[in-house]
């Protein structure tokens, strides 16, 4: 199956930076989506943002213009750069894949998230 490993959490105060990574593994023939989700603790997990292979995005309005995505193909690799961060924006971020194993369907896979805390 497919394997997702999320890192690069941690605390950051107010209006630093953070770069999550999700590095993906497994037999896999494709990856047609790859993205960022997050969950406060009470909270229902929401979209951040999502990177198709043809490399359009959709980003959430409440992280536009501070966080960016991209991707390294050869390491099956997607990042987030988060700058500006708020208090708010703390939760578990989760990366997800849209993916098709060898000899398989597309399938959603799930990471098991990495902490980001944003507090003074």
């Amino acid at each position: 199956q497919v394997q997702l490993v999320e890192s690069g959490g941690g605390l950051v105060q107010p209006g630093g930076s953070l770069r999550l990574s999700c590095a993906a593994s497994g037999s896999i023939f494709s990856i047609y989506v790859m993205g960022w989700y997050r969950q406060a603790p009470g909270k229902q997990r929401e979209l951040v943002v999502v990177i198709s292979s043809g490399g359009s995005t959709n980003y959430a309005d409440s992280v536009k213009g501070r966080f960016t995505i991209s991707r390294d193909n050869a390491k099956n690799t997607v990042y987030l750069q988060m700058n500006s961060l708020k208090p708010e924006d703390s939760a578990v971020y989760y990366c997800k894949a849209n993916a098709r194993l060898v000899g398989d369907m597309p399938r959603d896979y799930w990471g098991q998230g990495t902490q980001v805390i944003v507090s003074s």
